[in-house]
């Protein structure tokens, strides 16, 4: 397991254990034997809005770095998203959206393939690069609010 893995899995034990993770990100830094940019990348890479957290630091002396799992709820889940986008979105972002949603089970495996296949490049390609984001933002939404409909409609 690489040194950014280590990282990432120890966050997610804190938060499993206590629902947040609050680190001093040099204490870690020095406990695994890494530098603190390192720690820096994967919160950034890893634990990202995107991704389903909400990321808080504090500078300073007893300065730490605080990431909280968001957990919302049926349709608030899709409506925060859908309002959260905005009009142009990038293949990754994309990705890390549909990716949470799934794991969180709002979408089933088989709806997030159709999604990422929807808004991949391969999709977009006959559309001009400058309104490609653009594109895949309608096109997420849209697909969002259909996925609402399904999830909302479960028993």
């Amino acid at each position: 397991m690489n040194i950014s893995s280590t990282i990432a899995q120890m966050i997610l034990e804190m938060l499993e254990e206590g629902g947040d993770a609050e680190i001093q990100r040099n204490v870690l830094a020095q406990s695994i034997g890494c530098v603190p940019s390192q720690i820096n990348y994967v919160i950034a890479s890893r634990f990202s809005p995107e991704q389903g957290y909400i990321v808080e630091s504090r500078r300073g002396g007893g300065g730490y770095i605080r990431i909280r799992r968001v957990r919302l709820e049926g349709q608030a889940a899709f409506m925060q998203l859908i309002n959260a986008i905005g009009r142009r979105l990038d293949e990754g972002t994309c990705r890390a959206h549909t990716s949470n949603l799934a794991a969180n089970g709002f979408l089933s495996a088989e709806a997030a393939l159709l999604l990422l296949a929807a808004t991949s490049e391969a999709a977009l390609r006959g559309i001009p690069v400058e309104w490609r984001e653009t594109a895949r933002a309608g096109i997420f939404k849209q697909q969002l609010l259909a996925a609402n409909e399904q999830y909302s409609a479960r028993p």
